[in-house]
């Protein structure tokens, strides 16, 4: 290997993070109950789609890494000098509600792993915040990165889930075709699909992500290629859980509704072996939840303290940043509190993805004008590609709320 290999190496591996973390968080428990819920109801019929928003998550996150590098600013700041206080809150307002549906999705996952092994709601609660806040209040950027990335990779092992399911691949090429328009039903659940693959808190944190990392423009390429490497890894473990439940609950037993995190690791765990499928299931969406958790957590933080104006770095100590840490961890607890009030935890995540998918003409429509407008003339959208992606984000947003809506309907 070259010297000039190994230097392009060093550098790309001391500048991946953002891209892979945000990545992973994507692929929350709510996406993994949402991806399940997707292969059990309607087989391989959702797999196509998982495949179209790849690069559709590609090109939103390219833009929030392109307008973090280049102008240093989180996305909530840039969108009130752009546009003004007013547009800010509205902006920050549906990331706050987002991040509180998302938190309670990862705390449902959580304490589905914990019913798994007899481990009381509230015990799984409290260690997971205790655990969350102390790596926050006693680490910095590079250590919560780090350790988010370690969290992050048990979803992998849902790959080796959807293989040990043995799928009949010539039935999902050709399932995954045949789509059954006049279901309102089946929209609502690509909806939610949409709304899971392509979150408002990953913009906002993915640009405070880069800024607090403290990325330049010379690390814009490596960026967007970590960026690019993520959005694959997320969609194939979202595909992997959607062709596992596919080719066991949706062959044996189509539609069949799944209630709760312990039925979808029931459902999964006859075809699997008993030790393995419960040791790998608990793996990989206790790995979904945490990951997401640390996310979902720092951008409510970042994204507030960008419209209020408090120190917002976690390079500061929580003596320096109170309001930062302590929205940290109210919000975790918020998500905690809710998730042992007893509710339906399948029903709530899908339903919050698809109040994903709602938003995001507000959200992909700030992420187009942002950098349509606020980026120096060598970096700004423009010509061909700003109308081609225009209509991508515009079309993605339409549909996301039609469906969802339609679906709720």
């Amino acid at each position: 290997m070259s010297r000039r290999t190994m230097k392009t190496l060093f550098i790309f591996f001391s500048i991946v993070g953002p891209g892979l973390v945000v990545m992973l968080a994507d692929t929350d428990a709510g996406s993994i109950i949402t991806a399940a819920q997707s292969g059990a109801v309607w087989g391989y019929r959702m797999l196509l789609l998982q495949f179209i928003l790849i690069p559709i998550l590609i090109i939103a996150q390219e833009l929030t890494v392109r307008l973090g590098i280049v102008t240093q600013k989180g996305h909530g700041e840039l969108i009130k000098e752009q546009f003004g206080k007013y547009w800010a809150w509205v902006s920050v307002s549906t990331l706050l509600i987002t991040c509180v549906g998302a938190m309670i999705t990862e705390f449902s996952g959580v304490v589905g792993v914990g019913n798994l092994f007899h481990v009381p709601p509230i015990v799984s609660i409290a260690a997971v915040i205790i655990f969350l806040v102390a790596m926050a209040w006693t680490g910095s950027y590079k250590s919560v990165e780090r350790c988010a990335i370690f969290i992050g990779l048990f979803e992998l092992v849902f790959i080796v889930v959807a293989v040990m399911a043995h799928p009949h691949y010539s039935e999902a090429w050709k399932t995954m075709w045949s789509i059954p328009w006049t279901s309102s039903s089946y929209f609502y659940l690509a909806a939610a699909n949409i709304g899971a693959v392509i979150m408002p808190w990953m913009i906002f944190y993915q640009q405070s992500a880069v800024v607090d990392k403290k990325l330049k423009i010379e690390h814009l390429s490596y960026a967007r290629w970590d960026t690019s490497i993520g959005a694959f890894i997320t969609q194939i473990i979202m595909a992997s859980v959607l062709v596992a439940t596919a080719a066991t609950i949706g062959r044996t037993n189509p539609g069949a509704p799944l209630n709760t995190v312990e039925q979808i690791s029931h459902a999964l765990i006859p075809f699997l072996g008993i030790t393995t499928g419960k040791l790998l299931f608990a793996l990989g969406m206790l790995g979904a939840s945490l990951v997401a958790a640390i996310v979902v957590s720092l951008t409510a933080a970042w994204g507030l303290g960008e419209i209020l104006g408090y120190k917002r770095s976690l390079e500061h100590k929580p003596k320096e940043a109170p309001w930062f840490y302590s929205v940290y961890t109210v919000v975790l607890v918020l998500g905690g509190i809710v998730i042992l009030s007893g509710i339906n935890l399948v029903s709530l995540s899908v339903a919050v993805e698809v109040m994903n998918a709602i938003l995001l003409p507000i959200v992909l429509g700030f992420l187009f004008l942002l950098a349509v407008k606020a980026l120096p003339e060598q970096y700004r959208l423009k010509g061909g590609y700003a109308w081609t992606v225009g209509i991508i984000l515009g079309v993605t947003a339409i549909f996301g709320l039609v469906a969802g809506i339609a679906g709720a309907i």
